[in-house]
């Protein structure tokens, strides 16, 4: 898990809310382009962000693309925030 991808691409409102729209199922390019008031470069880009984080992945069929969300990084990103969570809470503990 690259970290600082991650970070990096959550980081922008315009790619949560892809990852938002993502959670429904798989979605086309243009079909994520028409939720926000982006061209189709600029959803490109975020796409090709999220996709680099590993946090989406791409599928093709026929002649389009499909983004869905991938799972495992996200299930490693919450399971590292909790991990953090525990360990804040456990030296606040400690100070007691």
């Amino acid at each position: 898990m690259d970290s600082n991808n991650i970070f990096s691409a959550l980081a922008d409102p315009v790619r949560r809310e892809i990852l938002n729209l993502l959670k429904k199922g798989k979605l086309s390019a243009g079909e994520i382009s028409r939720n926000f008031n982006l061209s189709r470069a600029t959803t490109s880009y975020h796409l090709s962000k999220l996709k680099e984080a590993g946090l989406i992945r791409e599928n093709k069929y026929k002649n389009f693309i499909y983004y869905e969300l991938n799972m495992s990084i996200l299930e490693e990103l919450i399971i590292w925030v909790k991990e953090f969570k525990k360990e804040k809470i456990y030296e606040k503990q400690k100070t007691f």
